[in-house]
């Protein structure tokens, strides 16, 4: 028989594809309460949103997050794993980012535990019983099947952006065109996040974006409502 490895490129495809069972569509990070209040009308303030999120809020601290989880499961040390995603868990700033990445991150990690078994992952695994931070699971799945982390971070920064912009489809005023638009505007900056954060410290974690941290709070006291975050 013959038995084909499959490519890196195509595992991270498949792992961030909107098909993983983690639930991501569920989720709008901010942006359903964004797009009510007005932040978001129209293709250039989704832009502006989304380029925000990436260089001073939570995406950059979930590639700094999974790539430190890629090199601490790729050593199999499961006790700086397991301290690195306490710190993650703790980062999220309302109970429904919170619930957003450990909902996720818990799913993720089973998922992959299930399908894409491998030793060193299933060595790390225990220390991670409880709720996962999602770049966390990602990072150390990567790290555990030995996948570049310059590819890894870059792809989980595409993936975040996608689906933040398919969440915009459905709750803001903007077209499937203009998402488009946006995805390619951002592609370079995604690139350019990954790289920096590959060797960034932990001493480099941080966020600026107040609105939206705010405007989490306040998605739950929406009237209406078609997301959990």
């Amino acid at each position: 028989m013959l038995v084909v490895e499959m490519p890196d490129a195509l595992r991270l495809m498949a792992w961030l594809s909107p098909g993983y069972p983690v639930g991501a569509y569920a989720y709008s990070h901010g942006l359903e309460w964004a797009a009510e209040a007005g932040d978001i009308r129209d293709e250039a303030s989704l832009l502006s949103w989304l380029g925000d999120v990436c260089a001073y809020g939570s995406l950059r601290n979930d590639l700094i997050l999974a790539r430190h989880a890629h090199r601490a499961a790729h050593a199999e040390d499961g006790d700086a794993l397991s301290s690195l995603n306490d710190l993650a868990l703790a980062l999220a700033p309302s109970r429904e980012l919170h619930l957003e990445t450990s909902q996720q991150g818990r799913s993720f990690l089973d998922a992959t535990l299930g399908a894409w078994p491998c030793p060193s992952l299933s060595a790390v695994a225990p220390h991670l019983s409880g709720p996962v931070a999602y770049p966390v699971a990602v990072g150390a799945s990567a790290g555990a099947h030995g996948l570049a982390p310059e590819a890894t971070l870059a792809a989980y920064g595409l993936a975040f952006m996608q689906n933040l912009v398919s969440a915009a489809l459905r709750a803001a005023p903007v077209g499937q065109t203009a998402g488009t638009r946006i995805i390619a505007a951002l592609a370079p900056r995604l690139v350019a996040l990954a790289i920096r954060a590959k060797d960034a410290d932990l001493d480099a974690l941080g966020a600026a974006t107040i609105r939206l941290d705010l405007g989490s709070f306040r998605h739950e006291t929406q009237y209406s409502r078609i997301f959990r975050s």
